[in-house]
């Protein structure tokens, strides 16, 4: 059971560490532009994730591929202008950071400097291990990412649950392990098995965050977007909506432009007199 849930005046990565050390949950939501990111941090997320999921919901393409680091970098510095409390990780977008270790710090260094934000988020195990090595060597926190990692869609072919199979479950917990030792300070798990994800976030000394991954983890992320209801054609098992901002949004636009098209807006009190 969390303990009471402690104020933190500027959330780091060590007061996340504190969180999972202390039993409280940790709150994460992505954010991409100033507006949205003021009403987040000011209701309380403890960490804010400018991810790559921009490119779906803010750019409209299919995947999170064709984002590139120089819009991440756009997006993350806009959230950063805007927070006040919480920890701000960015995604390193596709080809930014795999395959080449120094690439990976590159894509590193230019995030941090130009934006401000507080750490990366990469996806993978094992395989990428030598570019996070080289991105911790700059004193750059890194998060990681396992499970469903949509940078890998069309290796996956589907976005299903992963890890359900005991061969691949073995594999996240191996690459779970690896990455903290390589010095990874949290770990996001995307839809697995709930009963896995438990069982990574007890075998680990660092947080566990999870998406899709039930409630036995050490805090849960979603997609802005998705979480107040403006993505209305998404409707995965593990989201839920607290508003409907798609009809409510829509409703409002509906009734200006009617109100326009009868001359009812603008009335005399939203007029200019002389």
């Amino acid at each position: 059971m969390s303990l009471a849930k402690k104020e933190f005046k500027k959330v780091t990565t060590h007061s996340l560490q504190q969180m999972k050390d202390q039993g409280e949950k940790i709150s994460m939501l992505t954010a991409y532009d100033f507006t949205m990111a003021k009403m987040v941090d000011a209701a309380g997320v403890d960490c804010i994730l400018v991810g790559d999921s921009a490119s779906n919901v803010m750019a409209g393409h299919e995947t999170t591929l064709p984002i590139t680091l120089d819009q991440m970098i756009y997006h993350a510095s806009a959230v950063v202008r805007a927070v006040d409390r919480a920890l701000i990780v960015v995604d390193l977008p596709f080809g930014s950071y795999q395959g080449d270790s120094k690439g990976a710090l590159g894509s590193a260094i230019r995030i941090m400097k130009e934006t401000g934000g507080h750490a990366v988020k990469v996806e993978g195990g094992v395989e990428i291990i030598d570019g996070i090595k080289r991105i911790l060597t700059a004193g750059i926190p890194v998060m990681g990412h396992l499970g469903l990692t949509p940078q890998s869609i069309y290796k996956f072919g589907t976005y299903t649950v992963r890890a359900k199979e005991e061969a691949e479950a073995l594999k996240l917990k191996e690459d779970a392990k690896a990455l903290q030792e390589a010095g990874c300070f949290a770990i996001v798990l995307e839809k697995v098995p709930a009963s896995l994800a438990k069982e990574v976030s007890e075998m680990l000394d660092i947080p566990v965050i999870g998406i899709g991954a039930g409630p036995g983890v050490d805090g849960q992320v979603l997609v802005f977007h998705d979480l107040v209801g403006m993505t209305h054609e998404f409707h995965p098992r593990f989201l839920r909506r607290y508003l409907n901002l798609y009809e409510d949004i829509t409703g409002a636009i509906g009734k200006y432009v009617a109100d326009v098209k009868s001359v009812d807006f603008p009335n005399k009190d939203e007029s200019y007199t002389s």
